[in-house]
């Protein structure tokens, strides 16, 4: 997480920042309006009510070195919800830059819609700032930037196919297998001898009196007085 500060008042509440949230799991961000003069108090309160809510906690937050970050209150705060805090600065080797480059691109959009000036009218001449207009940056960021380039939420749900349908066809392989085994140890093929007593299946026989339906699957026993092949007597 980190901040975009120093922006042209917005909102109802003359917002001059917002805080860019990013899920490291899904890439999912997540656009808070503030104020630059917000405090760890503040701050945490605003992650509790805005984003706790749809990842229930953190394990592990990545942001730098601000003061509200390094603050006694913050850091005790998470300490008691098991979250590991780790404080970088932008491009440092050991992160991702996950934040920074979205805020990159935030800092971008946010710029094209404060260079037609503070305030935008619709046709029903409607006043809409870049506070007003920030969620629907959300989903527009979500989607691929090229033509040929697929949206970040896409790519994440056909992994999870890719990965679902890979278990599915390692499960089914396993099944086999364990089917098999099971049954070659049950159906082991006896070794026929001769002089062996054995009984023969009635699958084939037409010949046999009676109604069909009624007739023994197996009959015998015979005695095996010649062998042709492994399973012919």
């Amino acid at each position: 997480m980190d901040w975009v500060t120093d922006l042209p008042p917005g909102g109802d509440r003359s917002y001059n920042s917002f805080l860019v949230v990013v899920d490291r799991l899904s890439k999912t961000p997540v656009f808070l309006p503030c104020h630059k003069d917000y405090t760890a108090m503040d701050t945490a309160l605003l992650i509790w009510n805005r984003v706790v809510s749809w990842t229930e906690r953190f394990t592990n937050i990545i942001n730098d070195r601000d003061p509200k970050f390094t603050s006694a209150l913050w850091t005790n705060l998470f300490r008691l919800f098991g979250t590991n805090l780790s404080f970088s600065t932008a491009y440092h080797p050991q992160t991702d830059g996950l934040a920074e480059k979205m805020i990159q691109d935030l800092e971008d959009m946010v710029r094209r819609i404060c260079a037609y000036g503070l305030e935008l009218k619709d046709c029903d001449v409607f006043s809409h700032d870049w506070c007003t207009l920030l969620p629907a940056l959300l989903p527009q960021h979500s989607l691929g930037k090229d033509l040929v380039e697929i949206p970040p939420k896409a790519s994440s749900f056909k992994g999870m196919l890719d990965k679902a349908r890979k278990n599915a066809v390692r499960c089914i392989e396993d099944q086999f297998e364990y089917a098999k085994d099971k049954w070659e140890k049950s159906h082991a093929n006896p070794e026929l001898k001769l002089g062996n007593l054995v009984l023969v299946s009635t699958t084939g026989f037409n010949n046999i009196k009676g109604l069909k339906k009624l007739k023994d699957f197996l009959v015998g026993p015979f005695v095996i007085k010649a062998l042709h092949g492994e399973n012919a007597v």
